[in-house]
């Protein structure tokens, strides 16, 4: 007689072992109608589960964030289903659910085109409006082999050998249609809706090893209605017009090449706004009491062996072997991370309680090995500088400098012209150093941390450090995209691996715990988020060229550089345009690099010694005297920190 527990607290008891179906029917029939599946115990499952004891049932329904992935998991069956009834011979492999959509990866002769979605769409809709049934079964293991075999299917009987010997072999079919799958699934394909879209299609290696057979990978997208579906699709366009390689290269930042495959070839102006974002976040730190060091590129495979980053991360690291006259083959890597760096420096002679908290900051630069594939542009490379810095301090010290952290990445944050974040608490992962009752305390001393801080947080399970707990700080930019940026991390584990200690006030020897913190994340992708974020067009302090002073007459050639040297004066970043081209002309090559302020000069402007002000891409201009000019403008490229420390 098993008890059910819903969301209200209330309690429904039932005679016999009961369903999901039946519980919703049981109380009501808009439940029944709108029930897509349940969680049991906080654990997601058909409806047409039985449950057996009491449990806490809450349902999912298609306003639910939930319903996403279930739609889009069954909208991977449906494709699959639809490829292979066009496409007879077609085998079907792995197809998850995704973030914004599903994939599937078929085995064919001919790989699939985009000409094909057509008809493989109109069919997926003929597979929603028959709304068949997802109905589960279960089969021995060495039964649903030869099952898969008899159809052609070999790689799902691959994948059946591979599960563990404890693993129980589910199959769901829809009408005549079989795939192997856990589950869980909605009720049947009418629940998937018509809010989806196929988007492109790609090569994919079966499991992801180049050793194998090249799959043909189609990329799907699907929403709870139109109006969701819509939205993203948009958001689609938005990102491709604002794409940092392609604004990158219009506006001669940066340029990639193969000989140095993951790594930034900056230009002059690229380099600029670099250096413009490296001096503002190095005076943040500086108003903050962190002190800034560098430490070394090469380091001994000892040091990463004994902090516990060789095993870790000895496969994202670039290794140089090298012969001295003291030690044959010695083997360094490139750092990675700069944290085992930080460590040697706190344990250089003998720290007191009276340092800390000591905030030990370093635009540290990394190498870590990322597959070609993976790497995009300049958000994703091998070669990159983090924003790091190390916090050596108490255990009683962490909810203040959590607080002043999370003040600090704020005011940044906005600064940057990013309104709002989100915070995730990521806990142990599987594979970690130190001992529960370590992570006990770091998680407790983080969590505390944030309560005292007033930071609210989603708990993200399992996504921690190897040596612990951490906050992740994801940015919502322009167009209602996440990015993960800042982060905060609590180690108890690495000064005791590296033995960092110092003296307490009772003379007794302590280890420092240390707080892993970093706000940008890496100036490489950061910067890309930035292009991405304004489409290029920045605010006028962070532009790498503020103003241009273009001449309409070549007559206006003189005062033009006289005004240009007046504008860098007064500490604006400024370029001339003296070519032999219509002022209109000018204006649209200005406008496609994205310059924010057009200095116009022409005969009248050089007479009177004045500047044509034109804020572009706008329309909006005003004639302003040079030393005017001048000053207004110093005044609106003030980097916003200036500016509250002047104010």
């Amino acid at each position: 007689m098993p008890a059910i527990t819903l969301p209200d607290g209330s309690v429904r008891q039932f005679d016999a072992p009961v369903t999901g179906t039946e519980i919703a029917a049981a109380i009501g029939p808009g439940l029944a109608k709108a029930a897509l599946a349940m969680q049991v115990d906080g654990a997601t499952k058909d409806l047409a589960t039985p449950i057996a004891a009491d449990a806490a049932v809450r349902f999912i329904t298609r306003k639910d964030p939930e319903a996403l992935e279930l739609i889009r998991h069954d909208a991977a069956h449906v494709l699959a289903e639809a490829v292979q009834a066009l496409f007879p011979g077609t085998q079907v492999t792995i197809g998850p659910a995704i973030e914004n959509g599903f994939y599937y990866d078929f085995a064919r002769n001919e790989p699939f085109t985009p000409e094909d979605f057509a008809a493989i769409e109109a069919k997926m809709r003929e597979i929603v409006a028959r709304n068949s049934r997802f109905v589960r079964s279960v089969m021995p293991r060495d039964e649903a082999i030869a099952f898969f075999e008899a159809r052609g299917e070999s790689y799902k009987a691959e994948l059946i050998r591979d599960l563990p010997a404890t693993e129980e072999i589910s199959l769901y079919s829809q009408g005549d249609w079989i795939d192997l799958c856990r589950g869980p699934h909605m009720r049947g394909t009418g629940d998937v809706g018509s809010a989806f879209k196929l988007m492109k299609v790609a090569g994919a290696y079966w499991r992801g090893d180049h050793r194998n057979a090249m799959l043909s990978r189609i990329y799907g997208t699907a929403w709870r209605d139109q109006k969701e579906l819509d939205a993203y699709l948009h958001q689609l366009e938005e990102a491709e017009k604002r794409d940092h390689r392609k604004i990158g290269k219009e506006m001669g930042l940066f340029h990639l090449q193969e000989e140095a495959t993951g790594s930034i070839f900056w230009h002059p102006k690229g380099w600029k706004l670099y250096r413009v974002l490296e001096d503002y976040m190095r005076r943040r730190l500086d108003a903050t009491a962190y002190q800034e060091v560098r430490t070394p590129q090469l380091l001994d495979r000892k040091l990463w062996e004994a902090s516990g980053h060789w095993e870790k991360f000895r496969e994202a690291m670039f290794i140089a072997r090298v012969e001295d006259e003291d030690e044959k083959d010695r083997v360094l890597a490139l750092k990675p991370m700069n944290c085992p760096c930080h460590v040697q420096i706190f344990n250089q002679g003998l720290r007191s309680y009276r340092e800390l908290p000591l905030r030990m900051a370093e635009f540290g630069s990394c190498h870590r090995y990322e597959p070609s594939g993976a790497l995009h542009g300049i958000m994703r490379v091998r070669a990159f500088t983090q924003d790091d810095a190390h916090i050596f301090c108490t255990e009683e010290q962490i909810a203040a400098e959590t607080v002043a952290f999370v003040e600090l990445l704020s005011s940044i944050y906005r600064d940057l012209g990013f309104a709002e974040f989100r915070v995730k608490f990521s806990d142990r992962p599987a594979k970690r150093a130190g001992t529960d009752a370590v992570w006990d305390q770091a998680e407790g001393a983080l969590k505390e941390a944030c309560r005292i801080a007033g930071v609210d947080y989603t708990l993200n399970p399992g996504e921690g450090a190897f040596y612990g707990p951490k906050l992740e700080f994801v940015l919502r930019d322009a167009i209602g995209r996440d990015w993960q940026c800042g982060t905060l991390q609590v180690d108890f584990v690495l000064p005791e691996r590296l033995d960092a200690e110092y003296v307490a006030e009772d003379g007794s020897r302590k280890r420092p715990v240390m707080l892993h913190r970093a706000i940008l994340g890496s100036f490489e992708r950061f910067i890309g988020i930035l292009i991405e974020q304004h489409a290029g067009r920045f605010p006028l302090w962070l532009a790498p060229v503020q103003v241009v002073v273009a001449t309409i007459v070549d007559e206006a050639a003189p005062f033009a550089r006289e005004a240009a040297a007046a504008l860098q004066a007064a500490g604006l970043r400024v370029e001339l345009d003296l070519r032999n081209e219509k002022i209109n002309r000018k204006v649209v090559d200005h406008i496609d690099q994205r310059v924010p302020v057009l200095a116009v000069v022409g005969r009248r402007e050089a007479e009177e010694r004045a500047l044509v002000l034109r804020r572009l891409p706008g329309r909006e201009q005003a004639t302003l005297p040079l030393a005017q000019a001048a000053e207004l403008l110093a005044a609106e490229a003030t980097p916003p920190d200036r500016v509250v420390a002047a104010g």
